[in-house]
């Protein structure tokens, strides 16, 4: 441990400390809730809030309210909170992030400041990774919130808007990132404040929050709509990437990265018969060759992706899990398309997106769960800024993490895990066996199937089966296959609910955890050995690795592979080293940092246009909240004078230029009339224009009517801005791909990303301003 460690285990002594106080007071209560009769206790919700509306805080009445949801819990789901389930709820209410072991009810520590939370009567959004456990927590909770008057919904992927809406409206409302981040976008599509479905975002309680807002953070949410190229130009790069000899291109594993070598660029430019394909006039070309080439080479079906009824669906490197809803940007899902021969969907264009990050950080406060999240604590303070907590567990963990055994090579790494299985599957003793990806985990199964080990296999194939399967990876003489992490937020009980087995269960040493490869974050490693040894049971990790694994390979292999010289071992045998174990954790230490890097990076372009982002989305809503636009507009009216004066009467005074300008743009001809404008200085014509467009507006409202005008001014400005902020987000998209050149030159391709973005916004807003100034004062 460094000492960096026992100064943070020091600092969450002390919380917990403090804490334990407020616990305390939840304790004493316990006597004076428990005689309240059914309907005094549903009835201290309308207490609660009457306190808080004369002015009482959350924090005034949450040992009392907590108290009440120990008691209502108890009655009516026969459960009643721990100690430190109630520290790790106290925490969740302050906006930080309860670290707590697998098994220790995360479930049932969200009660308390959910309903806590939900008195102010703004809504709390709990955060699940699926739609499963989205429905499943909610069903779960829901009787004990609705015994204490609480209402209770669920988002889920296909519900329409008006479902949506009522979800929302609920107190508590279930459901995944996903489908909140997509809300909020389309909210900021709409034309009628009536067809937004969400409320303000005021608390979130993440679960597993590790996984959504720091695994899933590299991918932005993006709605789509479709383009209008032909798909044909993907066939054709694929057909040429076919032809290709291992000389044509390079791969760079450790950067992800392939790339045609010259002899590469010459069979591409004598494939489609042109003369340069790296020429701007080649460039659509060369830009499907190369994701063609990344879909070939770099993208691995069951890995990557899997086919699953003729659509290719994107794999979760970290849990396993398909991703729904989400796409490969800038062609390479068109090009995976292409590969795997199935239907090429149009590419799309971007019209509305946000990083998670930015999109979390909306929320007045902010809290989450998990069974680890120490180890990315400086990611989640720089970026979210919310400290992790380390909650004790209820009774003590016994499990025995074991040494990695090392192996030479994969094969050697795979019998040996075989037998392993073969050895402890004798005994009975169930045995979960965690993979890095679907393919591994089929691999592993036909090595079973072989010694005829009976086995469930559980991967993104089978997502819809993980709860069902996992739930039974804890009975006699289990024997489960599972990728990453599926099945995460499902408990593994030892015998499976019977007590008889749980017993021998138990006796024999509880749940075997097997992994076949180190993952790329020491958090996934500690989440898989986290499924045994729940809630003080027996049981057992080990790791089995080999120099030919990706991470080991990439980050760690030269000093592993000095190590394993130095110690020596025999052929088809493996060590165990605390130094060896060391090098792994600096593998992956290095691999962590630079994911963050990659998220970070993400992050910062993203800030960029997230400040534009927010302006946008006000002006939107000060149209849809009904609010009068027309001092917007003659401001609109006035911004494009002064731009016309600053083009014409600067530093030269064209003054037919000035006044031709604003006839297109806006004014019509037969009002510019401007006397002695050779005499007056630029701000005077400025003014005098300006109140010539003043009444030229006057005489439109008194022509159509202040009502049909107010709605004209919101459905046209509505209708501009949508159609440029689409265009400036495509526009900005295609920047950051450009700016990595600025990096060769020395420039710090961010800030450069930033003065450009500046630049575009500014010319963004001026087309907003020319185009409904144009529409509004031309239209009849």
């Amino acid at each position: 441990m460094s000492v960096l460690d026992k100064i943070l285990d020091k600092s969450d002594e002390l919380e917990i400390k403090k804490l334990n106080q407020i616990v305390d007071k939840i304790e004493e209560l316990e006597e004076k809730i428990q005689p309240l009769t059914d309907e005094e206790l549903k009835n201290m919700t309308n207490i609660f809030k009457d306190k808080l509306k004369n002015g009482q805080t959350l924090d005034d009445i949450l040992p009392e309210a907590f108290a009440v949801v120990r008691e209502a819990s108890k009655r009516v789901l026969g459960m009643r909170q721990y100690r430190v389930q109630l520290i790790g709820g106290i925490v969740l209410h302050h906006g930080k992030i309860a670290e707590m072991k697998t098994g220790e009810g995360k479930t049932l520590v969200g009660v308390a400041p959910v309903y806590l939370n939900a008195l102010t009567e703004k809504g709390v959004h709990v955060i699940t990774v699926n739609d499963y456990l989205a429905k499943r927590d909610k069903e779960i909770m829901e009787p004990v919130y609705n015994f204490l008057g609480m209402s209770v919904g669920v988002i889920v992927n296909g519900q329409n808007p008006l479902e949506r809406k009522e979800q929302y409206k609920c107190d508590i409302t279930y459901g995944t990132n996903n489908e909140y981040g997509f809300d909020y976008l389309r909210d900021n599509m709409v034309t009628k404040n009536e067809d937004k479905v969400q409320r303000q975002l005021n608390f979130a309680i993440v679960d597993e929050v590790d996984s959504i807002l720091i695994d899933e953070a590299r991918t932005p949410l993006i709605i789509s709509g479709t383009g209008e190229e032909s798909t044909e130009l993907y066939n054709i790069a694929d057909n040429f990437i076919n032809t290709l000899k291992e000389e044509d291109y390079e791969t760079d594993e450790k950067e992800n990265t392939v790339s045609l070598t010259e002899s590469g660029l010459k069979k591409a430019e004598s494939f489609f018969n042109i003369e340069n394909i790296t020429s701007i006039d080649n460039m659509e070309i060369f830009h499907h060759v190369n994701q063609a080439l990344r879909a070939n080479k770099l993208m691995e079906k069951d890995v990557d992706y899997v086919v699953k009824d003729n659509e290719i669906l994107i794999v979760d490197e970290f849990t396993g899990r398909i991703m729904d809803g989400r796409r490969y940007s800038d062609g390479l899902h068109q090009a995976i398309e292409a590969k795997e021969k199935v239907e090429i969907q149009r590419e799309s264009k971007t019209l509305a997106t946000v990083t998670f990050q930015n999109f979390f950080r909306l929320y007045s406060k902010l809290s989450g769960m998990t069974g680890t999240a120490k180890t990315e604590e400086g990611e989640f303070q720089s970026t979210y800024n919310i400290n992790v907590v380390q909650i004790p567990t209820n009774k003590p963990v016994i499990r025995a993490d074991l040494h990695e055994k090392v192996f030479r090579t994969e094969k050697e790494k795979y019998n040996a895990v075989v037998e392993e299985i073969i050895k402890i599957h004798k005994t009975k003793q169930p045995i979960l066996v965690g993979t890095v990806s679907i393919e591994k985990s089929e691999l592993l199964s036909d090595l079973l199937n072989k010694k005829g080990i009976k086995h469930e296999v559980l991967n993104a194939k089978h997502h819809e089966k993980e709860a069902a399967i996992i739930s039974k990876a804890g009975k006699l003489g289990a024997v489960t296959i599972a990728t990453n992490m599926a099945g995460r937020g499902t408990d593994i009980s030892l015998g499976a609910g019977d007590k008889e087995e749980e017993k021998i269960v138990k006796e024999l040493g509880g749940l075997y955890v097997i992994g076949t490869e180190i993952h790329e974050t020491r958090r996934i490693d500690n989440q898989l050995r986290g499924r045994s040894g729940r809630q003080g049971d027996p049981g057992t990790s080990r790791f089995f690795v080999s120099l030919e694994d990706e991470v080991i390979k990439l980050y760690g292999g030269k000093s592993i592979e000095k190590i394993m010289k130095r110690v020596g071992t025999k052929e088809n045998g493996a060590i165990e080293n605390k130094s060896i174990s060391k090098a792994i954790e600096r593998a992956q230490r290095a691999i962590e940092g630079k994911n963050f890097e990659i998220r970070k990076n993400v992050l910062q372009y993203d800030d960029v246009i997230n400040e534009q982002r927010k302006v946008i989305y006000k002006e939107r809503n000060k149209v849809l909240d009904n609010e009068d636009i027309e001092q917007d507009i003659r401001n609109m009216a006035l911004e494009v004078i002064k731009f016309a004066a600053k083009l014409y009467l600067e530093k030269q005074k064209d003054y037919t230029g000035f006044l031709n300008y604003l006839a297109l743009a806006f004014m019509p001809a037969e009002t510019l009339v401007i006397p002695d404008m050779d005499k007056m200085k630029v701000d005077e014509i400025i003014a005098y224009t300006h109140d010539l467009s003043n009444r030229v507006y006057d005489f439109k409202k008194i022509t159509l009517g202040p009502d049909r005008l107010k709605e004209l001014e919101k459905k046209i400005l509505l209708e501009v801005v949508d159609k440029y902020w689409i265009e400036h987000i495509d526009a900005m998209d295609q920047l950051r791909q450009g700016i990595g050149l600025m990096a060769a030159g020395q420039k710090d391709p961010v800030k450069e990303y930033t003065i450009q973005g500046y630049e575009m916004f500014e010319l963004l807003n001026r087309k907003i301003h020319i185009a409904t100034v144009q529409y509004l004062y031309k239209f009849n």
